[in-house]
C-alpha cells in the first residue's frame, strides 16, 4: 500500500515504511505534483510553486535533478507511482485516493451528500483525521502559501459541518473542550460561536452560553464595526428564552466525584524517551524536589525545567516522572499546553484546567463557567493528594498559574523554552536550564539510536554527525530517525549533507513538523517581538563564537541600555545564552537558522549591518592596538558608519583585557569582511591583531591572518599595504623558528619598501633580516643589516626605531664577543626609550645588558637587568620575551653558583614556553634535565 501526505508534513508511506524524500525543496517538488495527481503539470507552473519569483540559474536541469531523485526515493513503490514526462510538463500517475489531501475532499464531499446523521459523522471524522499538522508549514512560496490558506479554511469548514452533525446527534457534552479551543484560535467566528453557545446551552450552562454572545458581539462591532448576525441574534434570543426547540438528547452523564463509581487514578503520563542519556545531575537535582514534600508547612513544590528547543526538556521531564511516579499513589497529571507548537496553537488555560478536572472526576454540571472558578475547584479537588502534575512546554507564565494546585502534597514539574521568571518571583519556582550533551553523552545517545553495529561500520560519519549536532539531542534523534527509515541508505551520506552550512538544516528534517528542527526553531522565533527579532536575525552575522553587548549595540544600532533588555528577551527564550558576564552565543544550529532568517530580509538590510559590525571591530582593534604599543606605527581609518560605537578602553590593561577576549572574535571578523568584499577592513583587522598576537605567542593565527591581509593588499592594488604583510609575516615565520621562510618574506618586504622609497619600512625590514641571519648563524650579517636600519631610521628622524636598531646591534656584538660594544649600544637604547616612554622596547634594551654582563662574569648587574626587563615585559603582558628573559636569567644563576635558582627560573619559563609553544620550549627542558642530574641540584 502507498500513501501520500500533505495535511501536514510532506511524506510518502510504502507499505508502512516512511520514504527517505531527500531535502525540503525536493519534497517540494513532489507535492506540487501530488496536488494536481494524475494530471500533467507544464514545467513553468512547477518552477513557479517551487521558487516563487526566485528561481535558481538554470532551474529546468536543477527539477530534472529533484525529479531523479525522487525516483530512486520513490522505487520500493515503482509498480505503483510513475513520474512521467509529457509535452510540457510532467505528471505523477498513482492510485486513486492515495493521496491525503485527494482523499480528504472526497470523504467530505461524502460526508456532506450523506443521508444519515451517523454517516455524515463518520466521515467527517475520517477525513479530518488525515490530518497530521498544518500543510507545507516549512515552505514559503506564494504558490504554497495560498494553497495553504484555501486548505485550512477547506479543514475549518470540514470541522464545523462536522460539529454541527454531532450537535443534531445530541453530542454536546462531548463537544465543549474542543469547541472552547477552537473559540478561543477563532474569535470572530460567528458559525463557530454559535456552536459553542448551543453547546454550552445543552450542558446546562445558559449563563455561560450568554456570556458568550456578548464577548463576540462586543468583538465584532468594536473591531470590525458589525453587529452579529441575524442568526446568531435569534440563537441569543432563543437561549434567553429557554425555547424547547433548542433541546437535544442528553448525552450520558459520567459519574461525578460524589458519584457511586470510584474515580480512576489518573495516570496521564505519556511514554517516556526509548533512548535516554546522562543527565544525572539534573535528575539528582529533582530527586531533590522531594524532600521538600516532608515539610508539613511548605509549599507547593514547583520546577521549571528551561531550555532550547530540542535540547531535551520533554525526554527529562518524562523520564523523571516515570521513575518517580511511586512517590504519588494519586496519580499522574499531564497537559501539553504546546506553547511554541509549530503547527497547532497554544493550548487555553481554561481548556487546560477543565481536562484536568474531568481526568479528576468532576461533576460537568458542578463545573463553574469561569476559569477562577474552575482553578478553584481544581485547587479543592487537588488539596492533600500526593499528585505530579506534569505541565509540558508552556508559552509563559500566566499560561501555566491556574493550573498551579495549593497543596504542599503535590509537585508540579514544567517545561518550556521562556524563563518562567514570573513563577520564580511569585511562586519559588526553582530553575534548572539543560544545556547540550557532553560529546561522550551525545555519542551515547546516537548509537542507541542507530545500534552500535552501524555506528561502528562508519566511525567518521559518526564523528562528522556529532559535530555538526554540537549536542543537541532532537538534532541527533533526527538524524537517527532518517537513517532508521532508510536502512541501506549510509551514514556518509548524512555526514556529507551536514558538512555544508547550506543545506545543514534540511539534513535535520524528517518531514515531520514535530521532527524537523527548523520548524522548532521557528515557533521561538515567530514567539518574539519585532525588535527582539531583528536582532536575533543580525546575530547570525557574528563572526566568532561569541558576541559582547557592545558589539551587539553596534551590529544593531541600538542604545545600549537597549540592547540589554532585548539580549534578555532572547536569552529568556533560550536563543541566547550569556555564559560570561556580557558576551553572548548561540547554539551553532540556532545560529545557522538566525542566519537563514537574516537572509529573508532586503539585503541593503544585511550588508549594512555587516559593514557596522566590521566598523566596530576595526576601529576598536585600532584603538586597543595603540593602547599596546603606542609606539607603533600608525595606519590610516575610515569613518565607521551610523550607529557604531567603538569601545571606550582607557589603558593598557583594558587593551589586554579586550584583546584576550575578542581576538578569536576579531580574528572571525577577518572572513566576515572578505566574504563582504570590504578588503581594507580586513587589512587594518590583521594590522591590528599583529602586537596581541606577538605578546600571547599566537603565532598560528597572527601567520593565518597575514596571509588573508597580503591578498587583501594585493586585490586592492596597494603595495604599501602589501609591504607591510610580507614583513610581518617574515616577522612571524622567524618567530616559529622557519627562518627560511621569514628570510624570503623580508626579502619580498624589502623589495616593495624600496620600489616606494619609504625609509621607515625598509629600516623595519633590515632590522628583520638581521634577525634571521642571526638566528641562521650569521651575526656578521645581521650586524650589516642592523647597521642599515640605524642609518634609514636617523635619516627618516624615526627615533622609537633607532631605539630598537640599537639594542639590535648591542645584541649582536654580543654574539660576536665585543661585550663593551653591546654595553654601549644597549645603554643608548635604554636611555632613548626612556625618553620616548617605550617600556617594551626598553626592556628588550635591558635584556642584551643582562647577556652582555653574564658574559662579562658580572652576574650581580646581569641579574639587576633581567629583574628590570622581567617587570616591563610583565607589565605589557609580553609572555614570548618574558620567556626569554627567564630563560637567560636562569642561565645567569647556573652561572653565579645557585642551580636550585636556576631551576626556579627555567621552570617558570618552561610554564610559559609551554602555554605559547615557544621555541626554546625543548631547550628549557635539556636544561632542567641536566641542571636536576648536577650533584649540586
Amino acid at each position: 500500500m502507498v500513501t501520500f501526505g500533505l495535511l501536514g508534513s510532506i511524506e510518502v508511506c510504502v507499505d508502512g515504511t516512511v520514504l527517505n524524500l531527500g531535502h525540503a525543496r525536493q519534497q517540494c517538488v513532489l507535492a506540487a505534483l501530488l496536488v494536481d495527481a494524475n494530471h500533467v503539470v507544464a514545467i513553468d507552473q512547477l518552477v513557479d510553486r517551487v521558487w516563487g519569483d526566485h528561481p535558481p540559474r538554470r532551474v529546468q536541469g536543477t527539477v530534472y535533478s529533484y525529479l531523479s531523485r525522487l525516483r530512486q526515493a520513490l522505487a520500493p513503490a515503482a509498480d505503483r507511482v510513475v513520474i512521467d514526462r509529457r509535452s510540457g510538463g510532467y505528471i505523477l500517475q498513482v492510485e486513486d485516493g492515495s493521496v491525503d489531501l485527494h482523499r480528504f475532499r472526497h470523504l467530505s464531499a461524502q460526508a456532506r451528500a450523506a443521508d444519515q446523521n451517523d454517516q455524515a459523522c463518520a466521515l467527517f471524522s475520517e477525513a479530518l483525521g488525515l490530518w497530521r499538522g498544518t500543510p507545507f508549514a516549512a515552505v514559503d512560496t506564494p504558490w504554497f502559501n495560498s494553497l495553504r490558506d484555501v486548505l485550512l479554511q477547506e479543514r475549518m469548514a470540514a470541522e464545523l459541518d462536522h460539529t454541527d452533525a454531532q450537535l443534531r446527534g445530541g453530542h454536546h457534552t462531548r463537544l465543549l473542550a474542543e469547541l472552547s479551543i477552537r473559540s478561543e484560535t477563532n474569535p470572530l467566528d460567528e458559525r463557530l460561536a454559535g456552536q459553542f453557545m448551543l453547546a454550552l446551552y445543552r450542558s446546562g450552562r445558559p449563563a455561560e452560553a450568554l456570556n458568550h454572545y456578548q464577548a463576540i458581539r462586543r468583538r465584532l462591532t468594536e473591531g470590525l464595526g458589525i453587529d452579529p448576525s441575524p442568526a446568531l441574534r435569534t440563537l441569543h434570543q432563543q437561549i434567553l428564552a429557554a425555547d424547547p426547540a433548542l433541546a437535544a438528547p442528553a448525552p450520558p452523564r459520567s459519574t461525578g466525584v460524589s458519584g457511586q463509581a470510584p474515580v480512576p487514578v489518573p495516570q496521564q503520563l505519556p511514554p517516556q524517551p526509548p533512548v535516554f542519556v546522562g543527565r544525572s545531575a539534573e535528575l539528582d537535582a529533582l530527586d531533590g524536589m522531594l524532600d521538600a514534600q516532608d515539610d508539613p508547612g511548605g509549599t507547593v513544590v514547583i520546577s521549571a525545567i528551561g531550555g532550547v528547543g530540542g535540547i531535551g526538556k520533554s525526554w527529562l521531564a518524562l523520564r523523571w516522572a516515570h521513575n518517580r511516579a511511586r512517590h504519588f499513589p494519586d496519580g499522574q497529571l499531564y497537559t501539553n499546553l504546546r506553547g511554541f507548537d509549530p503547527s497547532n496553537a497554544p493550548v487555553p488555560p481554561a481548556a487546560a484546567v477543565r481536562g484536568f478536572l474531568d481526568a479528576l472526576g468532576a461533576d460537568p454540571t458542578s463545573i463553574p463557567a469561569d476559569l477562577d472558578g474552575q482553578a478553584g475547584l481544581y485547587r479543592s479537588l487537588t488539596a492533600r493528594k500526593r499528585l505530579l502534575i506534569v505541565v509540558d512546554n508552556a508559552r509563559d507564565s500566566a499560561q501555566v498559574l491556574p493550573l498551579l494546585p495549593g497543596s504542599s502534597t503535590c509537585t508540579v514539574l514544567i517545561t518550556s523554552r521562556s524563563q518562567l521568571t514570573g513563577l520564580t518571583v511569585t511562586h519559588g519556582a526553582r530553575c534548572l536550564g539543560l544545556d547540550v550533551l557532553a560529546e561522550s553523552e551525545a555519542r551515547e545517545l546516537l548509537i542507541g539510536h542507530l545500534g552500535r553495529h552501524r555506528a561502528a561500520a562508519e566511525p567518521e560519519s559518526v564523528t562528522i554527525l556529532l559535530r555538526h549536532c554540537a549536542g543537541l539531542p532532537l538534532a541527533l534523534s533526527i538524524l537517527a530517525a532518517r537513517a532508521a527509515a532508510s536502512p541501506d541508505l549510509p551514514l556518509s551520506a548524512l555526514a556529507e549533507e551536514l558538512q555544508e552550512a547550506a543545506t545543514r538544516l534540511d539534513a535535520l528534517d524528517t518531514g515531520d513538523m514535530t521532527a524537523d528542527l527548523r520548524a522548532v526553531f521557528s515557533s521561538s522565533y515567530h514567539a518574539l517581538e519585532p525588535d527582539a527579532a531583528q536582532m536575533f536575525r543580525l546575530l547570525g552575522l557574528a563572526p566568532g563564537p561569541d558576541i559582547s553587548a557592545t558589539a551587539t549595540a553596534s551590529l544593531i544600532a541600538l542604545p545600549m541600555p537597549r540592547v540589554r533588555v532585548l539580549l534578555r528577551k532572547l536569552q529568556a527564550a533560550h536563543l541566547v545564552q550569556e555564559h560570561a558576564p556580557g558576551r553572548y552565543r548561540m547554539h551553532d544550529l540556532i545560529r545557522l537558522y538566525a542566519t537563514e532568517q537574516g537572509h529573508t530580509q532586503p539585503a541593503s538590510v544585511w550588508e549594512t549591518a555587516r559593514r557596522r559590525l566590521t566598523d566596530f571591530y576595526v576601529h576598536t582593534a585600532h584603538r586597543a592596538a595603540g593602547l599596546l604599543d603606542p609606539h607603533r606605527d600608525p595606519i590610516p581609518l575610515t569613518a565607521a558608519q551610523p550607529g557604531v560605537v567603538p569601545e571606550d578602553l582607557a589603558d593598557h590593561g583594558a587593551a589586554l583585557d579586550w584583546f584576550t577576549a575578542e581576538h578569536r572574535v576579531v580574528h572571525g571578523a577577518l572572513d566576515l569582511a572578505v566574504g563582504a568584499g570590504l578588503d581594507a577592513h580586513a587589512w587594518r583587522l590583521a594590522w591590528a591583531l599583529e602586537t596581541f598576537f606577538d605578546y600571547r605567542g599566537h603565532w598560528h593565527d597572527w601567520a593565518a591572518s597575514q596571509r588573508i591581509a597580503l591578498q587583501a593588499g594585493q586585490r586592492l592594488g596597494d603595495r604599501s599595504w602589501q609591504a607591510a604583510a610580507h614583513r610581518s609575516l617574515g616577522v612571524v615565520h622567524t618567530t616559529m623558528d622557519r627562518l627560511d621562510q621569514g628570510y624570503t618574506y623580508f626579502g619580498q618586504a624589502l623589495d616593495l619598501y624600496r620600489g616606494l622609497d619609504d625609509l621607515v619600512g625598509q629600516a623595519h625590514t633590515h632590522r628583520g633580516l638581521g634577525w634571521v641571519r642571526d638566528r641562521q648563524g650569521h651575526p656578521r650579517d645581521a650586524l650589516d643589516h642592523n647597521e642599515q636600519a640605524l642609518r634609514l631610521y636617523r635619516k627618516a628622524g624615526h627615533r622609537a626605531g633607532q631605539a630598537m636598531a640599537l639594542n639590535n646591534a648591542g645584541w649582536l656584538h654580543a654574539m660576536v664577543g665585543d661585550y663593551e660594544k653591546t654595553l654601549d649600544y644597549c645603554a643608548q637604547a635604554v636611555a632613548l626609550n626612556q625618553e620616548i616612554d617605550d617600556p617594551h622596547a626598553e626592556a628588550g634594551a635591558w635584556d642584551s645588558l643582562g647577556y652582555a654582563n653574564h658574559r662579562l662574569a658580572r652576574y650581580t648587574e646581569a641579574t639587576r637587568c633581567y629583574k628590570r626587563g622581567l617587570d616591563m615585559v610583565r607589565g605589557v603582558g609580553d609572555r614570548y620575551h618574558e620567556t626569554e628573559i627567564l630563560n637567560h636569567l636562569g642561565d645567569t644563576r647556573l652561572a653565579a653558583g645557585d642551580p636550585a635558582a636556576a631551576r626556579v627560573v627555567w621552570r617558570q619559563a618552561l610554564e610559559i614556553a609551554e602555554d605559547t609553544g615557544h621555541p626554546a620550549t625543548d631547550a628549557l627542558r635539556g636544561k632542567l634535565k641536566d641542571v636536576s642530574a648536577s650533584p649540586g641540584a
